[in-house]
């Protein structure tokens, strides 16, 4: 790199600007905020809501299928019958209209039977997710999944 002095055969003046100390001023304060901004950053305090086991309130017409699955095979449970989804989706019809026809005009949405899934913790999202669609295209409103607490934990009510 040349400097230029000014004079010789041109006596006109330089009209060149250094960049040179604008570029270290810059990554200076480049690499400062890069240290300071994480330690100004601070969390937003959050109260998650405190998760309550409750004994499900199992009625008889409610439908209970449990759900496991491997790689590409899912497998569907109706009690203690295993279903395909052609089957699954016709039993739920049937069952629904069932109860609906028993009911008549006086049925209320507590009448309604719930679908309650147990789900391996193996099982792909699709082999549950599967379920749980054809059980809404049955016409089940309700359909909820069934955990165990951790051990040691007791039921909690607030």
């Amino acid at each position: 790199m040349a400097m230029s002095a000014g004079g010789g055969e041109d006596s006109t003046p330089m009209s060149d600007i250094n960049t040179t100390p604008l570029v270290d001023v810059m990554l200076v304060l480049l690499i400062i905020f890069l240290i300071a901004v994480p330690v100004v950053i601070q969390s937003i305090p959050l109260t998650l809501p405190k998760v309550a086991y409750e004994p499900t309130t199992t009625k008889p017409e409610n439908v209970l299928l449990s759900v496991t699955g491997s790689g590409d095979t899912c497998q569907v449970v109706w009690g203690m019958t295993p279903v395909t989804s052609k089957e699954l989706l016709d039993r739920g019809v049937t069952k629904l209209k069932g109860v609906v026809d028993r009911l008549g005009s006086s049925i209320t949405p507590d009448d309604i039977p719930e679908v309650h899934i147990r789900g391996d913790v193996n099982t792909p999202y699709r082999c549950i997710g599967g379920a749980v669609y054809t059980m809404q295209s049955a016409g089940y409103a309700k359909v909820g999944f069934i955990s165990e607490p951790p051990a040691g934990t007791g039921t909690v009510r607030q």
